[in-house]
This record gives C-alpha cells, sequence and structure tokens, in this order.
C-alpha cells in the first residue's frame, strides 16, 4: 500500500476557491515540516462546471472522489443558475457524491472559541464554552425519498410532493456513529425526531433505543422533539454534547448552532460513508457556509472553515490527529490575537483579507509546532 494520501480538492464556486487556495498552503506546509505525503488533483463542479462542462459534477469526478483517501469541498451555488432546472442547478454536484459514496454521517462541530464570545447571537453566561457535535443523516429522509416531484391537477393547479423516508439500516448507522463519537467526548447522545406526528420520527426513536440498549449503554441517550431542541438549542445550549438527527432537521438545526458560534464562516463539517473490507471510508470535508456570491472575489472571506474542514480530514480520514490539533491551536491562537475577517470583526476591530487570515494560521502553525 502506498503512504501518499491521495486528496481530491473541490472548489466550487463563488468564495470556494479562494478559500480553499489557503488550505492548499496548510497542506503544502504539512508536507514541508510535518512529512505529510500528499497527492492532490482539482477538479470542478457546482457552476464552474456547468459553464465548462453543461453538468454540475462529471461522473469522472465521482470516479476520482471513489479512488480518494479524501474530499476536500469548497462550496457550490452560482446565481446565474437560479432558474435552471433541478438537474442543472450548481447544488446537485454535493448532492450527488453524498449519494453515490454513500456518504451518510455529517459531522458538524459548534465550538465557540473564547475569543469570538461577543460575537455570539446569545448572552456570554450562556454560550461559554459551547462543545457541540451535531450528527446529520445526510442520504436518506425527504431530501431522496419517492415519490417526490411537481405534478398538475385536473383543475390546473399544481402540487409538490417530498417524502420522509427512513428504515432500520439508515438509522442505524448513523447514530452508530454518534454513540462512537460520544465515546470519545462527554459520553452523551441526544436523538432528535418528531415522533409525535411523524411515523418516520416514531421509527427513529424505536431503532436508537434498541441499538443503545444492545450495543452503547454506556453512554448516555434522551430524545428530543426537533421543535424543542430548536428552543434548548438557544435556552441552554451547553447540555448537548452529541446530537443525531435526520436530513431536514439537522439541516435547520446545524445553521441555528452554527450562529451560537459567531459565524457561519468558522464552521467546518465532516460527511463520512461506511468502512470498506480495509478499513477505509469514503470522506467529504467541507465549510458549511455557502459559496457568497456578494464578496467573491474580494478577498474578504473568511477562510478559518476550510482550514478547519482540512483539521477534520486528517484527524478522520489521513490519522493525523497530531496536525488536526496543531491546526486547531493555531486558529485559536490567531482569533485570541485578534485577527478578524469581516464576517467576525465587531466595531473597531482590525479587518484581514482572507489571504492575511490564512498566512496569520501558517505562521502560528509554524511558531506552536
Amino acid at each position: 500500500m502506498s503512504d501518499t494520501h491521495q486528496l481530491l480538492l473541490l472548489p466550487g464556486d463563488g468564495i470556494g476557491p479562494e478559500i480553499m487556495a489557503q488550505a492548499v498552503k496548510v497542506l503544502h506546509w504539512l508536507r514541508d515540516h510535518r512529512g505529510l505525503n500528499v497527492e492532490l488533483t482539482e477538479e470542478l463542479v457546482g457552476g464552474a462546471s456547468l459553464k465548462a462542462h453543461d453538468t454540475p459534477i462529471r461522473d469522472e469526478v465521482i470516479e476520482q472522489a471513489r479512488h480518494a483517501d479524501a474530499v476536500l469541498f469548497g462550496s457550490v451555488g452560482d446565481p446565474a443558475w437560479k432558474d435552471a432546472p433541478f438537474e442543472k442547478r450548481p447544488e446537485v454536484a454535493i448532492l450527488r457524491l453524498r449519494k453515490e459514496l454513500g456518504l451518510y454521517a455529517n459531522l458538524r462541530p459548534a465550538k465557540l472559541f473564547d475569543a469570538l464570545l461577543s460575537a455570539s447571537a446569545l448572552k456570554p453566561e450562556v454560550v461559554r464554552g459551547l462543545d457541540l457535535m451535531i450528527v446529520r443523516e445526510t442520504v436518506g429522509g425527504v431530501y431522496f425519498g419517492e415519490p417526490r416531484g411537481i405534478e398538475t391537477l385536473p383543475d390546473g393547479t399544481k402540487r409538490g410532493v417530498n417524502t420522509e423516508v427512513y428504515t432500520t439500516a439508515e438509522i442505524e448507522r448513523v447514530a452508530r456513529v454518534a454513540f462512537e463519537l460520544a465515546r470519545q467526548r462527554d459520553g452523551r447522545v441526544c436523538s432528535v425526531e418528531k415522533g409525535n406526528v411523524m411515523e418516520s420520527g416514531l421509527l427513529w426513536r424505536e431503532v436508537v433505543t434498541s441499538l443503545h440498549k444492545a450495543e452503547y449503554s454506556d453512554v448516555t441517550l434522551t430524545h428530543m422533539l426537533a421543535d424543542n431542541c430548536a428552543m434548548q438549542l438557544v435556552r441552554d445550549p451547553r447540555q448537548f454534547d452529541v446530537m443525531v438527527t435526520g436530513n431536514l432537521f439537522g439541516d435547520l438545526l446545524s445553521d441555528l448552532a452554527s450562529m451560537l458560534t459567531g459565524s457561519l464562516g468558522m464552521l467546518p463539517s465532516a460527511t463520512l460513508g461506511a468502512e470498506n473490507e480495509h478499513g477505509k471510508r469514503a470522506a467529504l470535508y467541507e465549510p458549511i457556509h455557502g459559496s457568497a456570491p456578494d464578496i467573491a472575489g474580494k478577498g474578504s472571506a473568511n477562510p478559518l472553515a476550510q482550514i478547519l474542514s482540512l483539521a477534520m480530514l486528517l484527524r478522520y480520514s489521513l490519522n493525523r490527529p497530531e496536525d488536526a490539533e496543531l491546526i486547531e491551536r493555531a486558529v485559536s491562537g490567531v482569533l485570541a490575537d485578534g485577527l478578524r475577517t469581516a464576517d467576525i470583526a465587531g466595531e473597531g476591530d482590525a479587518r484581514a483579507t482572507t489571504e492575511q487570515m490564512g498566512e496569520a494560521v501558517l505562521k502560528k502553525m509554524a511558531a506552536q509546532a
């Protein structure tokens, strides 16, 4: 087996290429100073791929992703395609990658750096020390369930249909990821659904409870309805350690949690698939913010979520936790020094460019290594 790690870089649209460039600098530094043996391949996705190839993602790129050790993704979304049919939307690229690579468990940490306490939407005494991991199922539920579509009724009006569907196996595998993560953290899992009004929610609670009893009784399990969970995230977010939920609720709750940390521009994510017979699993890492076309090309985008996504890649796919921790300490140190991009800057703060923030992280890594 080769010691060279194969990484596929998919910068995408908007600010994606700008923030990816800073993550690539970190990879080069790790290669030169920490012995990381990595081979990088870059491809087009999203609107960039539509412009060049008339498709959000080519089959060849999907195949490259299958054979890579991990995929580092930027962002997709381009207003030029806002009126295009669904299959021609830039966002189809990420949906296809999740579906075809079997990336079923999205890990979205919501961790508040002490230096950004004042940037949170909540009072300091409520949110200080927040360190939450949301595990979201990503290839099932209402985003993929059948039947779906828009149909014309006999009276000429239209009806849009999406179907919430989950199987025992789909629920078990994402719950297992949450329980395993909890064992490495504070040992608590909160399972979130809407079993009071949805049969899929009833099944979700039943399956998670059964798996907990059979394999993870050492972990504390609680259940919460999704609407109550949204309220509790604002009322007392530190009550949560690991949260596991379905596709739709995970999408909503993780964005809500992001504002507790001060900015979408600060939050990374990982989406993991099943392990193969060699212990390797497909994985994609991306910041959870969008492509931000309004600031693309202005050099003001925050690259920290992209860089922290790289840290997650090093931890979960390349088994290099020391390098991941070095990056995370460097980011924390840069923020403690007072450096801010526009999205996290307060009144009177000096504002750094995308490149300045990336360079500051590299310098801090060198100083702390």
